[in-house]
């Protein structure tokens, strides 16, 4: 079993309760349908598990959830929380709507209220700074020029932060993307279907990879659910989630969400189109950023949705690469800044352990 998220590669943390998968602070899980699912403490997002050992894993959830009083439940979803800390969430009989609102409710909920605390707390920062600075002495110069100096860092900060890291199709390099690219990801039109276009970094561009990077079929699923947590990193109201919830049930498999807006199904309003082209192998597409906020947050559930039942239909070879995949990527991002003479310390007091 793997340790990482598939979203946001960090630890998932484990538990000493569930044997056949000691992996995971918060396990959700349905009988009925055998999906069993690992939620990451950091993002909320659902990780399905790849076990061949499923069902006698959600045979012990089964128990453990109905000997359990702690508990608060709706009529068909409930949560119970043992006293080793590891929290259990029942499935049950849930409808679509009903399951994909409570799963993404809490997902896109705790974005919003981390979004607004780091927001508050960078403004309440260089408040503090300007109105203190030239009091103090720390600071000698006016108010307006240090509010300035202080934005111009957070703003800096804030650009060149790394907000996702996706593979390159049909290869092993891992792209950074930072604010500045996604704001160009777009949905475009190639061979009479959707994909996903993506800007590769300047520093990262080689005379094999070009400026953009090219996702079609189930590569474009994995790529836009890499990519759409980080373009909604803000975060939405419960309302804003329910419209995505509608949006989303609308449509009989994901995929059509996503064609829905491919170039010649939507003109949006905004200023939303990118111009790209490559060899004449796609036309002009819709950066999903400038797209209606319920708009994007049904794409990232139909990308998730649609990975989850590619998986549930018996590709689970998809699945797994997808997690060793998060593995990889997690401990690209680990040794990033680490030296080698550092790593070759650690490999050799591994060896003498």
């Amino acid at each position: 079993m793997y340790a990482t998220c598939l979203f946001c590669h960090s630890d998932l943390g484990s538990n000493e309760v569930i044997e056949r998968i000691p992996v995971g602070r918060r396990l959700a899980f349905d009988a009925a349908k055998g999906r069993l699912w690992v939620v990451c403490r950091k993002c909320e997002r659902w990780n399905l598990t790849p076990l061949d050992e499923r069902w006698e894993a959600i045979e012990e959830c089964e128990r453990l959830f109905s000997e359990t009083r702690l508990r608060a439940s709706t009529d068909n979803i409930g949560l119970a929380k043992l006293r080793e800390g590891l929290e259990l969430v029942r499935i049950g009989q849930a409808l679509r709507p009903e399951m994909a609102a409570w799963r993404y409710g809490d997902q896109f909920g705790r974005r919003r209220r981390k979004h607004i605390l780091v927001t508050g707390a960078a403004v309440a920062a260089v408040g503090g700074i300007v109105v203190l600075g030239p009091v103090t002495g720390i600071i000698g110069i006016g108010g307006w020029g240090t509010w300035q100096i202080v934005s111009n860092l957070h703003n800096a900060y804030q650009n060149g932060r790394v907000r996702a890291r996706v593979r390159l199709p049909d290869s092993d390099t891992v792209i950074r993307i930072r604010k500045k690219h996604l704001e160009k990801v777009s949905v475009v039109r190639a061979d009479d279907d959707w994909a996903l276009s993506m800007p590769i970094p300047r520093k990262q561009q080689t005379h094999t990879t070009g400026r953009t990077a090219l996702y079609t079929g189930t590569k474009a699923l994995q790529a836009a659910a890499r990519l759409l947590p980080a373009i909604n990193e803000a975060g939405a109201r419960r309302e804003e989630v329910r419209d995505a919830v509608t949006l989303v049930s609308s449509v009989g498999e994901p995929g059509q969400l996503f064609r829905r807006y491919t170039p010649g199904n939507y003109s949006p309003t905004l200023p939303a189109r990118v111009s790209r082209r490559k060899s004449g192998s796609y036309d002009r597409g819709h950066a999903i950023s400038h797209m209606p906020k319920e708009v994007r947050l049904a794409l990232e559930m139909a990308s998730h949705e649609e990975q989850e039942r590619r998986a549930l239909e018996g590709e689970l070879a998809l699945l797994e690469a997808a997690w060793r995949e998060a593995e990889e990527v997690a401990k690209i991002s680990d040794d990033m800044f680490v030296s080698e003479t550092t790593l070759s310390r650690l490999e050799a007091l591994r060896n003498s352990g």
